[in-house]
């Protein structure tokens, strides 16, 4: 339904400032949608949901990523207790590379050109993940101080940028090049989600660009949280986070910048 404002005279309808705001598609293919990409574990894909909602695979893509904004999580707390925290690296493989390509972006290491993930699962509790530029030092302390409590108890591999984890943090490290599991002291946790965030990617989405690749996350990260939740409760938590936010197409495909809100 459509109302009118007495004070401004203009129109507006419940779709007003949500993921919904100027979408023409009705309700009764956004919920459908919504429920799939929330219950569905390894994800859904913008083909699939078209041939599901009966719209194109354009459409799809777009309900798609304005519904991942929904799962974003606001939230400032910061994860606390026993805090594995890791780095993974997503993108193609160069064997699968045409051979002109693969000379273009693999010029080092396996992992350069690849998007750089940064995790922190929180035994028991929540996973939190950050797409970053790089691994540096400082880089990667300022991100652990912003996201994990002061004096938890940190768990890592031996990495270098974590060394100095242990001024703030009770920090213990395993070095893979040895052992994965020292008791209590592994990453373990933190290895399994990346798993499960990969067999997304590759299993689902096969591609997924960099630009993009922070939607993907946040919606890995919500069905990660709210696993020991139905199907109804995840799809509520969804429905009641709508509020607030919105995507445009230009946004999404890059044409201006993000909206701050």
């Amino acid at each position: 339904m459509i109302w009118r404002c007495n004070g401004c005279v203009k129109q507006f309808s419940v779709k007003i400032g949500t993921i919904f705001e100027e979408s023409p598609i009705p309700f009764s293919k956004w919920l459908p949608a919504m429920w799939l990409v929330a219950n569905c574990k390894n994800g859904i894909s913008s083909c699939e949901l078209a041939r599901d909602l009966a719209v194109t695979q354009k459409t799809a893509w777009f309900m798609l990523h304005r519904i991942r904004l929904a799962f974003k999580n606001g939230t400032f707390d910061k994860v606390g207790g026993e805090v594995e925290i890791d780095e993974t690296y997503i993108g193609g493989k160069s064997i699968n590379m045409h051979f002109d390509k693969r000379e273009a972006k693999i010029k080092g290491r396996g992992a350069v050109g690849k998007a750089i993930v940064m995790g922190f699962l929180e035994r028991g509790g929540k996973v939190r993940t950050l797409h970053i530029p790089h691994t540096g030092k400082g880089f990667m302390e300022s991100r652990v101080l912003q996201n994990v409590k002061a004096r938890s108890n940190v768990f890592s591999d031996a990495h270098r940028s974590y060394d100095e984890l242990s001024r703030w943090y009770a920090h213990a490290t395993v070095d893979h090049a040895v052992t994965y599991v020292q008791g209590q002291v592994h990453t373990n946790g933190i290895e399994n989600y990346w798993s499960l965030l990969k067999r997304t990617i590759k299993g689902t989405y096969v591609s997924v660009e960099p630009f993009h690749l922070v939607r993907y996350l946040d919606e890995q990260a919500f069905r990660y949280n709210e696993r020991k939740d139905d199907d109804r409760g995840r799809f509520i938590k969804v429905l009641g986070q709508v509020v607030g936010r919105r995507l445009t197409y230009n946004e999404l495909t890059g044409k201006m910048p993000r909206a701050t809100r």
